[in-house]
C-alpha cells in the first residue's frame, strides 16, 4: 500500500490547534452549500481510498491511474489552502485491486477499515459490481469508478452509493457502431465476441443492438462469449471466424486476448485489420509483447477520452511535471483525476467526511445550476461552496453531469487505430449524449 498525505499549511495548523472534527456543522440553516447546512467553518479530515490495478489484466493502466489520483490530491490540497479552508485536510491511501473481484472487495474493505471516506475505483466492471453492491452500499461509502463502463452498473442495487466518471457502454456501443459503419459500411456482416464478464458482455450487447438498429447484420453465433481462464481458445476462435465475417468486434483485456488473439491468428481466416475493439485493448505506449502482432496490428477501436480543450492541455502539462516522471498518460487517467476531485468537492459541499453526506452531494457539485469551475479554479469553487453557492464543476475528462444512476450524461470518445507496425494513433474524437 502506498500512502500519500497532503495538507495545506493552514489546515495543518488548524488541525493541531483545534482538532479535526469528523463531520460538518449541524446547524439546519439554509445559508450554506448544496446540503442546506452552514459549511463555511466545516472541519474534517478526508481520506480517499484509491483502488487501482497494479497487477492483473489491467495492470498496464495502473501506474498512470495512481499518478492521476495523487495529482488530484495535490491539486485539492493547494485549492483548500488557496480558499482558506483551514479545517479541511485531504489524504489518499492506495490499494491494488488486482483486476480481480474478490481481491478488489478485500482491498476496498481494508481501505474503509483504515478510515477511507470514499472509494475511487476499482477499474473493471467485473470488480466494481460486487464492490459497489457488497462493500460501498453496505458500508454507506460512496464509490466513484473512473473506468467501469458496463451498462449493468446503471441498475445496480447500490442505494445511491455508486457513481462513475466514464460513461456507460450503452454510449460506447453506439460509438463503436458508428465507427464500424464509417470504416466497413452497413453491408458488412460482423462477428461479435467478448470476454464473458459485465464489461465484455455489456459492450457486445450494446454494439449489436446499435448495429442492428442501423440495419447491419451479425453472424449467426454472435456474440461468442468466452471464459477468461480457459486452457485453450482454439474452439472459440473457430466459432468467431465461422461464416466468413467481413469484420469483427472483439472486446477483451490483454489477458486472455494474448491467448485468444494467437488462436485467431492460427485459424488462418482472421484479419486483424478488419477488427474493432474498445478501451481494454487500447495500448497507447505500445502493444504488450504478450500479444501476437498479427492479432492486433491494423485494428481499430474506441475508448473514453479527454476532450481536446485548454483544460486538457493544462492537465497534460501538470501530469507530465508530476512524479513519478517516467509514468506517462494512459486511458482513464483523467477520469481517475476527476473521480478524486468529485469526492473532495462533494465533501466540501456537505461540510462532512461522512460517506452518506458525501454521496448526497456527488451529483450536485458536477451539475447545473451553478457557475462553472474546473480544477485550475478549484480554490474559487471551494470558496463558492463554503459561501453557500451552487457550482457546476467541469472535469478534465469532460462534463461531470451525472444522471440519477450516477452515470455521465455526455461521453467523449477517441477513435484509434494501430498501423501495420503496431503504432497507436488517435484518428478522430467524437461526443455522444445519452438519448441521442
Amino acid at each position: 500500500m502506498h500512502r500519500l498525505r497532503l495538507v495545506s499549511t493552514a489546515a495543518a495548523i488548524a488541525a493541531l490547534s483545534f482538532g479535526i472534527v469528523a463531520c460538518g456543522d449541524d446547524d439546519d440553516s439554509d445559508s450554506g452549500g448544496s446540503s442546506g447546512e452552514d459549511v463555511s467553518d466545516a472541519s474534517f479530515d478526508l481520506n480517499v481510498g484509491v483502488l487501482v490495478p497494479q497487477t492483473g489484466d489491467l495492470s498496464a493502466f495502473g501506474p498512470a491511474g495512481e499518478k492521476a489520483a495523487n495529482l488530484a490530491v495535490e491539486q485539492t490540497a493547494a485549492a483548500l489552502e488557496e480558499a482558506g479552508a483551514d479545517g479541511i485536510t485531504i489524504e489518499a491511501n492506495v490499494e491494488d485491486s488486482q483486476t480481480e473481484p474478490a481481491a478488489a472487495q478485500s482491498a476496498a474493505t481494508k481501505l474503509i477499515s483504515g478510515g477511507s471516506n470514499c472509494l475511487i475505483g476499482p477499474w473493471s466492471s467485473g470488480e466494481t459490481v460486487p464492490v459497489g453492491r457488497s462493500v460501498a452500499a453496505r458500508e454507506q461509502i460512496p464509490l466513484i469508478s473512473p473506468s467501469a463502463t458496463s451498462p449493468a452498473l446503471s441498475e445496480l442495487p447500490d442505494d445511491g452509493y455508486v457513481f462513475r466518471t466514464a460513461p456507460s457502454d450503452a454510449l460506447q456501443g453506439q460509438v463503436l457502431a458508428d465507427a464500424m459503419e464509417e470504416e466497413a459500411g452497413l453491408d458488412a456482416v460482423v462477428s461479435v465476441a467478448a470476454r464473458n464478464d459485465p464489461y465484455g458482455e455489456g459492450i457486445a450487447e450494446e454494439f449489436t443492438a446499435a448495429w442492428e438498429d442501423k440495419g447491419g447484420s451479425v453472424t449467426s453465433n454472435s456474440p461468442v462469449l468466452y471464459d477468461v481462464e480457459l486452457s485453450s481458445y482454439n474452439s472459440e476462435a473457430s466459432e468467431i471466424v465461422a461464416d466468413s465475417p467481413d469484420a469483427y468486434v472483439i472486446i477483451d483485456f490483454e489477458e486472455p486476448y494474448n491467448e485468444m488473439g494467437a488462436a485467431l491468428a492460427r485459424t488462418g481466416d482472421f484479419d486483424a485489420s478488419t477488427m474493432f475493439t474498445a478501451d481494454g485493448l487500447a495500448f497507447e505506449d505500445g502493444i504488450p509483447d504478450s500479444i501476437a502482432p498479427d492479432s492486433l496490428y491494423g485494428a481499430h477501436g474506441t475508448r473514453p477520452a479527454t476532450p481536446e480543450s485548454d483544460i486538457g492541455k493544462q492537465f497534460d502539462t501538470d501530469f507530465s511535471d508530476a512524479e513519478p516522471a517516467d509514468v506517462k498518460r494512459n486511458s482513464f487517467d483523467s477520469q481517475n483525476f476527476d473521480a478524486v476531485t468529485l469526492c473532495a468537492l462533494a465533501a466540501v459541499a456537505a461540510g462532512s467526511n461522512e460517506g452518506a453526506d458525501i454521496a448526497e452531494q456527488v451529483q450536485a457539485v458536477g451539475s447545473a445550476p451553478g457557475d462553472k469551475y474546473d480544477y485550475t479554479t478549484m480554490g474559487d469553487a471551494i470558496t463558492a461552496l463554503q459561501a453557500g453557492e451552487d457550482i457546476d464543476f467541469e472535469g478534465v475528462s469532460g462534463s461531470l453531469d451525472l444522471d440519477d444512476n450516477g452515470d455521465p450524461i455526455l461521453g467523449t470518445y477517441d477513435i484509434y487505430e494501430y498501423d501495420d507496425k503496431g503504432v497507436f494513433s488517435v484518428t478522430d474524437q467524437v461526443e455522444k449524449e445519452s438519448g441521442e
